[in-house]
């Protein structure tokens, strides 16, 4: 069932998580595995990605619409997400913070795992954020759920830009082969679990953290921790043409989600940047733990951004993108 507030109306940021609920009865030996996450085949043939990738000039990058002007998020019922065994690949030391929101002057693997996300939403061209992460397949991209798949529909057109500066694409344009996302964003975009990925294809015989490198992730870590979040905000103040973070503990959704909250000023088109722990500086590289998701209309809560919180179901959603 779902329900509704006006404490629920929600201003996305680039369009959330906590620990499993105890059943009162042992789950039979022979339960149905939890569903899995949803999967879009994208551009494949070689033709389909050279039209993409012309599609994108720089002038469609640069006029991209915020993806959070174009909807409009909805809740269900509160939950619990489940959790399973911690896991971190690799971990770094972490730096100073806070931070509210700032462009990123310290260079390091962030400036280039990080990127913006470009698609197509019903009929119109709109953005995201996104970053590359430590994978098997040597491909695979981290992101919002809201910014591969909305109202039912998959984007289609899906490219990620690494290291996106104003319109230059310095590490070039990657087309996506396949995007995912997790089942319960799929069957109902519950806010909990607003995650997506996509596996991007070679782009000039290279695979993409062959160039640019990968960040690292984790699933099932402690809440309230320190945390560095990255997106390309192109909603005013902003313009879509710098990478922008913010800094520092992070709280609970104290307004009855599992997501986590952490103070930050970023606008529309971040969505889908990541959130780091251990983040270091002066690498620029860190763990990735979450994704910006969505910011409240509330004047006591407009502060901070939300995050779904990284459990079971984003680890299932990471290992099926890595694996294919």
């Amino acid at each position: 069932m779902k329900r509704s507030s006006p404490l629920r109306s929600l201003a996305l940021a680039t369009i959330g998580s906590a620990a499993l609920v105890t059943p009162l009865l042992a789950a039979p030996a022979h339960a149905a595995a939890p569903p899995g996450p949803s999967v879009r085949t994208q551009a494949t043939a070689a033709a389909d990605q050279q039209r993409v990738l012309r599609f994108w000039t720089s002038q469609r990058m640069r006029s991209a619409t915020p993806m959070e002007k174009l909807f409009k998020p909805k809740w269900t019922t509160r939950e619990e997400v489940r959790r399973g065994l911690a896991k971190v690949l690799p971990p770094v030391s972490v730096q100073s913070i806070p931070n509210g929101g700032s462009p990123w002057t310290g260079g390091g693997a962030i400036t280039r795992t990080g990127g913006r996300v470009f698609f197509t939403y019903q009929g119109r061209t709109a953005s995201c954020s996104g970053d590359a992460v430590t994978s098997a397949n040597k491909s695979t991209v981290i992101t919002a759920g809201h910014c591969v798949r909305l109202g039912g529909a998959w984007h289609t057109n899906w490219v990620f830009v690494p290291g996106y500066n104003n319109g230059n694409a310095p590490h070039g344009t990657w087309s996506a082969a396949r995007t995912l996302a997790t089942p319960q964003w799929t069957a109902s975009e519950d806010l909990n679990y607003d995650v997506g990925a996509a596996v991007v294809n070679p782009l000039n015989g290279q695979r993409l953290t062959d160039v640019v490198g990968a960040q690292g992730i984790a699933f099932n870590q402690p809440r309230g921790q320190a945390m560095y979040s990255f997106g390309y905000p192109a909603a005013a103040p902003y313009d879509g043409s710098r990478l922008i973070y913010c800094s520092g503990t992070t709280i609970n959704d104290f307004l009855g989600q599992s997501t986590i909250g952490l103070r930050c000023n970023m606008t529309g088109g971040s969505s889908g940047g990541p959130w780091f722990l251990n983040f270091n500086e002066s690498t620029g590289a860190g763990i990735q733990n979450s994704v910006n998701s969505y910011k409240y209309n509330l004047p006591f809560l407009n502060a901070y951004m939300f995050g779904p919180y990284f459990g079971a179901d984003a680890q299932n959603l990471y290992n099926t993108a890595q694996g294919s």
